[in-house]
């Protein structure tokens, strides 16, 4: 008999009891917010009011394991892990290719030659076929004709429940491009996420100018920007996406190191500059009715395309919930960028699988850990090994004495234990 595992806030209390009962207990966190009815629900340490900061017991007990939450990352000297991990790396990094300005990306000061573009610099050439041996091209667009490889970065956003109830209500999943930081500063929020179905990519630890790093740092970020994700949601990703497409083939050489393909996009929505006045809303809209135009004259018949969109803020998001209609009228598919792109083992672990670009068309929206299909939810697992890289495990089995200790535990708090 498998038993239904504790909420994680009230683990605290029931490890108390059994260990004045001295009676033998495994406490496991579970994962148990899957939608803003959910996150309505969660009482005591946690808020119940969108972007009020908690503390989350995984996150909280391994932060010492992490750079400084939003500033950007160094290796730690005392992670042996990451240590190791950047002298085997290294080996395999260009070092003829400097960094270019600062991690701000004020390049000012610097006289990189455009027309010959040696390193591949996506940001002044927009070059996605790497000039340096033995590295995968960037995925800009997708190979199926007239689809859309949907997705969005800066995730996961505090508020984000309504526009995830609304991709929830229209079955639609999407490519989430999640920081580092914002993951342990949300860590309920990304679970909804890849518990929804929805396909995860690392998008760095701070949010910086990947080419201004040194090479350690620029490692250091995309180090840390896995670990969280690790952490909270138990899977290693496979994919990046450089903040503002910021890469060359030095930064591709660490990503590449660290098992990570390189997501750029073919087209801007520019839909996160609204917030800084570069641009207005109606620039946004316009946008995205020129990508949804080209759509519709044929311009993808041949091979599908990605827009860059963000789950960055109102805006943003209530930006994409206003042009879903459109563009699912003028493209055949809107699909994950993974699906797009037939990878269906998104992530390291094997337990895990997105649908083929088949399966995703002919219904088949999401595939659980045994492969067997769904139409909502995805289920993920996984072991413990160290608080960095540990996820939360489903389920063990109690011995009987457990529920007793419930019971007494119930009594002496006067309420009834959230299971």
């Amino acid at each position: 008999m498998w038993f239904p595992v504790l909420s994680s806030h009230r683990t605290a209390e029931v490890a108390l009891a059994v260990a004045f009962l001295n009676l033998p207990f495994n406490v496991v966190y579970a994962r148990v917010v899957t939608s803003e009815g959910d996150e309505a629900q969660i009482t005591g340490a946690y808020p119940t009011v969108e972007c009020t900061a908690y503390g989350w017991p995984a996150v909280t007990n391994a932060l010492n394991e992490f750079p400084p939450i939003w500033q950007p990352a160094t290796i730690l000297a005392n992670d042996t892990d990451a240590v190791n991990s950047w002298a085997n790396i290294s080996k395999s990094v260009p070092t003829d290719i400097i960094p270019h300005g600062d991690i701000f990306g004020d390049w000012n000061d610097t006289s990189y030659n455009v027309a010959s573009d040696p390193a591949c610099w996506w940001t002044r050439s927009l070059c996605t076929t790497p000039k340096l041996a033995g590295l995968p091209p960037d995925v800009a667009s997708v190979p199926e004709p007239d689809t859309m490889g949907y997705g969005f970065d800066d995730g996961p956003n505090c508020s984000h429940n309504a526009f995830y109830d609304y991709l929830k209500d229209q079955n639609q999943k999407a490519t989430m491009f999640f920081i580092g930081s914002n993951v342990l500063d949300w860590p309920l929020e990304a679970m909804r996420a890849i518990d929804e179905g929805h396909e995860i990519c690392a998008h760095t630890w701070s949010h910086h100018y990947m080419t201004g790093f040194s090479s350690p740092d620029a490692f250091a970020e995309l180090y840390y920007s896995k670990c969280p994700i690790k952490l909270v949601l138990g899977v290693t990703v496979t994919c990046w996406r450089p903040p503002f497409g910021d890469v060359d083939d030095r930064i591709r050489a660490i990503a590449e190191g660290l098992g990570l393909r390189t997501i750029i996009w073919q087209y801007d929505s520019f839909d996160w500059e609204q917030a800084t006045g570069n641009v207005t809303a109606q620039q946004v809209y316009q946008n995205y009715d020129n990508f949804i135009q080209r759509a519709e004259n044929g311009t993808f018949s041949s091979g599908g395309s990605i827009m860059l969109t963000h789950e960055l803020n109102n805006f943003t998001m209530q930006t994409a919930v206003s042009m879903y209609p459109q563009l699912k009228d003028a493209f055949k598919y809107v699909v994950p960028i993974g699906v797009a792109l037939n990878k269906t083992q998104p992530y390291v672990e094997s337990n895990y699988s997105l649908p083929s670009f088949e399966q995703y068309i002919s219904g088949t929206i999401t595939t659980n850990s045994s492969g067997s299909s769904g139409s909502s939810s995805s289920n993920t697992s996984s072991s413990t090994s160290s608080n960095k890289n540990a996820a939360m495990t489903l389920a063990t089995k109690p011995d009987s004495s457990f529920f007793i200790a419930l019971g007494l535990l119930s009594a002496l708090m006067g309420s009834s234990l959230l299971l």
